[in-house]
């Protein structure tokens, strides 16, 4: 309905305001400006009701990133600490090859357990001796297989035959182990290392010995099996990470 602005009031050009021919007494032309600029404002309390969730965001985000940096610094400090525990358990156990060839036959089989133990595996013990059915050492790999190791000490120039290779398999049979593991001071023959490849031997022989020693892994040995041994190449690696 026409809106007429009537009748001075209070000397100041106040104005009574006429709706529908009904006047409305106190209500100056002053003050209905005031209260169209008004309504056109955002109302009080929706910014005052937007702030609480603006800070608790702000908030949240900062416990998040303070929680995420504990949590990376946690993480960098224990594999730090890993990676030193390692290198002081490599140190510990490390022997030089002349060390590993005045070794007795039974002080070579308690070398092969620590390195064993030292790269994870658990439950690793000796066999039986004179009787122990072609394992030496008896455990569980570092990724859950059981396994059997035939341990030889042998000079440095003596060759294992390919009839030894049998003796792991026939402890893997024995024993129902997963793997089959030789570990020699010296070499194979070519058919002996060929026979033990076959037929899913791990053959660690002098050089990949002298790997596993300064540190490479149990593990790590599977991907070089039968991949050659004790020419020049390897006598090199040899003297470069065992000496």
């Amino acid at each position: 309905m026409p809106l007429l602005w009537t009748e001075e009031d209070h000397g100041v050009g106040a104005k009574r305001a006429r709706i529908g021919g009904a006047e409305t007494p106190g209500v100056t032309a002053h003050d209905w400006r005031y209260r169209r600029w008004r309504g056109c404002r955002p109302a009080d309390g929706v910014l005052g009701g937007v702030w609480p969730y603006v800070v608790g965001v702000l908030v949240l985000g900062g416990v998040a990133v303070g929680g995420w940096w504990l949590w990376r610094t946690d993480r960098l400090i224990k594999g730090g600490d890993r990676r030193w525990q390692q290198d002081e358990a490599v140190k510990a156990g490390h022997r030089t090859p002349a060390e590993v060839d005045a070794m007795t036959g039974t002080e070579f089989e308690d070398f092969v357990v620590d390195l064993c133990r030292r790269d994870g595996s658990t439950d690793v013990r000796k066999g039986g001796g004179s009787h122990d059915n072609g394992a030496d050492v008896l455990g569980v790999h570092p990724d859950g297989r059981s396994m059997v190791i035939q341990c030889k000490r042998y000079t440095p120039k003596s060759k294992i035959p390919s009839r030894e290779v049998r003796d792991p398999l026939g402890a893997m049979v024995h024993f129902k182990a997963d793997v089959a593991i030789f570990v020699a001071t010296t070499y194979f023959s070519g058919p002996a290392e060929k026979s033990a490849t076959e037929n899913g031997i791990l053959a660690v022989h002098r050089d990949h010995l002298g790997l596993w020693n300064n540190g490479a892994s149990l593990l790590s040995l599977g991907a070089v099996n039968g991949l050659g041994q004790g020419d020049r190449r390897h006598r090199e690696r040899w003297k470069e990470t065992c000496e």
